[in-house]
């Protein structure tokens, strides 16, 4: 599974599934402060922990900011980047592991062991390959200001992850998608969550050589996406805001893209004939995760559209 964090915020996939692995982006990835912060790697830790802050949609339920206030006084970090307490007890104990020696996939092993999540966690690589936006006139942010900072209001140009080329699959992501029942693309950002994954040399020619079917969830509901800024990214890369032009994006692997089949919400159902034009079994079902159920019968959904 790729890209999951808004696929397993509720655990309906994880409860679904017999044996799960998750490839979580780490493009977002930044020091600050003198630590290594991983968001995705611990929203989705947090979330299959049961001990995320659904209110915000990210850090630890119930978390205080004392040592974010602190920070600020002396003028350290990002004032617009909050850090909660315990997300900074995370990221003390990622770096001190990460300084004596262990890997970004050692640490998340380590991670793991805390808590029964349900799933086996992998990095898409243990190279360093932060995002950066492109603004006009060659201005370029981290991606976490631009996101953060700015909410997305600066039209980027481009995304760009130095060192990816050259980056190589976290051990046991190939093998894991090479071996898999069924891979899904979750409905994550496209362009900055599932988009570095994909970026990674190896990752997309194992999805293409898997002999799992793969199934992507559409992002965009309605016309609009599902969380976050991501039709501003999709905008950058010109693919329009729809579930339609997002699976065309990915492609048909029969014709040499990623999918065999993509869910598309009730709301868009006048589209489906269009995705089965391009060589994709599209598969019209409610996408919206409300509670616990509804997750779960997404996670079905996923498993029925892949013939499992």
């Amino acid at each position: 599974m790729l890209g999951v964090r808004e696929a397993l915020r509720r655990r309906g996939l994880a409860d679904t599934a017999a044996s799960l692995t998750v490839v979580v982006n780490t493009g977002d990835d930044l020091w600050l402060s003198g630590v290594r912060l991983q968001p995705d790697v611990d929203s989705i830790t947090y979330a299959l922990a049961g001990v995320n802050d659904t209110q915000r949609g990210w850090g630890r339920a119930g978390d205080s900011e004392r040592v974010n206030a602190e920070l600020q006084e002396w003028g350290a970090g990002w004032p617009w980047f909050t850090l909660g307490d315990l997300d900074l007890g995370t990221h003390l104990a990622r770096t001190g592991w990460l300084r004596e020696g262990l890997t970004p996939s050692d640490v998340l092993e380590k991670m793991s062991h805390r808590w029964d999540l349900g799933a086996r966690l992998l990095p898409m690589t243990d190279s360093e390959v932060d995002t950066w936006v492109e603004l006009e006139g060659g201005v370029r942010q981290h991606f976490q200001e631009w996101w953060t900072r700015h909410r997305a209001t600066l039209a980027p140009v481009a995304f760009h992850n130095p060192g990816i080329a050259s980056a190589v699959p976290a051990p046991g992501v190939a093998e894991a998608i090479a071996n898999a029942d069924i891979v899904l693309l979750a409905p994550s950002n496209p362009v900055v969550s599932i988009g570095p994954i994909l970026a990674v040399p190896g990752i997309r020619e194992a999805l293409v050589a898997t002999r799992a079917r793969v199934v992507g969830v559409s992002p965009v509901i309605g016309g609009k996406v599902v969380r976050g800024m991501a039709d501003v990214c999709l905008a950058a890369i010109g693919v329009d805001t729809s579930a339609a032009a997002v699976a065309e994006h990915y492609g048909a692997r029969n014709a040499g893209g990623l999918l065999d089949a993509w869910l598309m919400a009730e709301e868009d159902a006048a589209d489906a004939s269009r995705v089965a034009e391009r060589g994709i079994r599209s598969l019209v079902t409610p996408l919206w995760m409300t509670d616990a159920d509804t997750s779960a019968a997404l996670g079905e959904a996923a498993l029925a559209a892949a013939g499992v």
